[in-house]
């Protein structure tokens, strides 16, 4: 799938990776410069600096051939905006936006280009799930499109592979990691890493079960 993802805060970035690392073609947008310059080089994905709620930048993003749109800004009206720019200005076929106050709920429908409204407090997985239109609802996401799974595993005080590098962790055949989320943070899955209670790790696998994933870090 063509994407774009617009707003590069912790969730905007933690959706690019996993669905860039899916083999999807990621675009991800951010008005702040400075979020995007420190992003450059730490996500495989295509990086835009501006305001996506203007039609220009969006059609320079690529919006013209989008398949997806998720609006994932800090700001309800930022994403009402961009997710009927997205459905009405560029035919995006699917358009998914982020809810960040309640209280807004009852604006995020077909009126303002919305397909699927998003509550912030949604798990990551589940939000990329529900973005996609896969039918998964546990915490295995499936991309149908891509034919990989997306798996999410977390490293507690008493697994195994506490303290040691991610290079020394023996992953299933046809399995990568995506990202790792540390303090809340995307951190980028560099081999020296060494793993702490607490983290969460998305992978990638053609193969592997949830079972397998688990089974390698705990």
């Amino acid at each position: 799938m063509n994407v774009i993802v617009a707003g590069a805060g912790r969730l905007g970035t933690q959706i690019a990776q996993v669905l860039a690392a899916a083999h999807n073609d990621v675009t991800l947008i951010d008005a702040d410069d400075d979020r995007v310059a420190a992003l450059e080089g730490r996500v495989p994905v295509r990086l835009v600096a501006g305001d996506a709620c203007e039609p220009s930048l969006l059609e320079h993003a690529g919006a013209l051939s989008a398949d997806l749109v998720i609006a994932t800004t800090g700001d309800d009206e930022d994403n009402l905006v961009i997710s009927l720019l997205a459905k009405r200005q560029f035919s995006v076929p699917r358009v998914a936006a982020r809810i960040n106050d309640a209280d807004n709920t009852w604006l995020f429908d077909g009126r303002w280009g919305v397909d699927v409204a998003v509550p912030a407090a949604t798990p990551l997985i589940s939000l990329i799930e529900e973005a996609t239109g896969a039918t998964d609802t546990v915490a295995l996401l499936r991309l149908s499109k891509a034919g990989v799974d997306v798996i999410e595993t977390a490293i507690t005080p008493r697994s195994r592979t506490v303290g040691r590098a991610l290079r020394d962790v023996e992953l299933p055949e046809g399995t990568v990691v995506a990202t790792i989320v540390r303090d809340g943070q995307p951190t980028v899955p560099d081999p020296a890493l060494r793993l702490r209670p607490g983290d969460e790790i998305l992978l990638v696998s053609h193969t592997a079960t949830e079972q397998e994933i688990h089974a390698a870090f705990q």
